[in-house]
């Protein structure tokens, strides 16, 4: 099928473009962009037939069964709804939108029109992170006790701009990375975070919005969750450690956008190291949503996951504002 691609963006210029294009019998068509001159020269570089600033054009098109939206986050709304209006699929960046309203009308609007509705939460489509989950199910670790997340990095240049200095476009390290920290750990322990205390800062890099976070969130069954996000280190890596009853697992390097990083298990029997699958964590996510597009399974992170990890992360910001334990409500999904 045809897609139309909303935004032009680094994220879908590196990694989405290959993705579509790695599905036999589909390809981006259209590309739409507020900026006249960028959208012209990104369809001139990217090899795609039509170029507009017009939604509503490229929507028009009756080949065009799918959309993928990369825009700033508070654009992510009007044109996702005006997608599912014009009879379209959709998969949209995280996250969904600057409310969890906006989320949740998108989501049910897309399930009244028939038309499936995917959040692109990348990690999820991982060898590494799918192994992980798999060591978990298995009982390799026993009763999960606790989970730590560090997700602090530095933000490169080319994708600082709105992220560190427009609250209105959705800009700060909250609605950027602990959307995929929510949905990771979502992921991993297959139940949702109920509640979060959390401290928020700007280190060097936000201008009006927070660059580094630090929280605790408390889960159903038990378990407690740390996590910490920053824009602003350079040399501290990122990761994930899950610590059990019967063994822990360290995973160093893998909270990335390429198939890469270190699993160790280590319980009373020593150390094992994991392999797992080197996919393309965007073809794997493309390839998913496709199939849920022709009737077969589910997008990798659909609708209702989108929702929930903009749940945990505007919980996350309310907490960190209020300086008080943030109870999640998730909107009746």
């Amino acid at each position: 099928m045809d897609w139309v691609f909303v935004g032009a963006s680094t994220i879908a210029a590196q990694h989405m473009l290959n993705a579509v294009r790695q599905q036999p019998g589909h390809d981006v068509t259209w590309i739409v962009s507020n900026s006249p001159e960028r959208v012209q020269v990104w369809a001139d570089d990217h090899g795609i037939a039509c170029a507009t600033t017009n939604l509503s054009e490229a929507l028009s098109d009756s080949k065009v069964k799918a959309v993928y939206i990369s825009s700033t986050n508070e654009k992510h709304h009007a044109q996702a709804m005006a997608a599912i209006s014009a009879g379209k699929h959709v998969l949209c960046e995280k996250p969904l939108g600057m409310t969890q309203e906006e989320a949740i009308e998108m989501v049910r609007a897309a399930e009244a029109a028939d038309a499936v509705f995917g959040t692109n939460h990348h990690l999820r489509c991982s060898g590494s992170h799918r192994a992980i989950r798999d060591l978990i199910a298995a009982g390799r670790v026993g009763q999960v006790l606790s989970l730590r997340i560090h997700h602090a990095v530095h933000l490169p240049g080319n994708l600082q701009g709105w992220r560190i200095n427009d609250a209105g476009a959705g800009g700060g390290v909250i609605p950027d990375i602990v959307v995929h920290d929510a949905d990771v750990t979502r992921f991993l322990l297959q139940e949702d975070p109920a509640s979060v205390v959390a401290q928020m800062a700007s280190s060097g890099m936000g201008q009006g919005v927070e660059d580094s976070c630090m929280s605790v969130w408390t889960m159903p069954s038990g378990a407690m969750v740390m996590t910490h996000e920053s824009f602003t280190h350079p040399f501290a890596g990122s990761g994930l450690e899950v610590h059990g009853t019967h063994g822990s697992i360290f995973a160093k390097g893998i909270m990335t956008q390429s198939p890469v990083g270190d699993i160790t298990l280590v319980t009373e029997d020593g150390q094992e190291n994991i392999s797992y699958s080197d996919h393309d964590l965007y073809v794997q996510g493309v390839s998913e949503f496709v199939a849920a597009a022709t009737g077969q399974g589910r997008p990798a992170a659909d609708g209702p996951d989108g929702v929930k990890s903009l749940s945990v992360a505007l919980c996350v910001r309310k907490a960190a504002a209020t300086g008080q334990r943030v109870d999640v409500d998730y909107g009746g999904f």
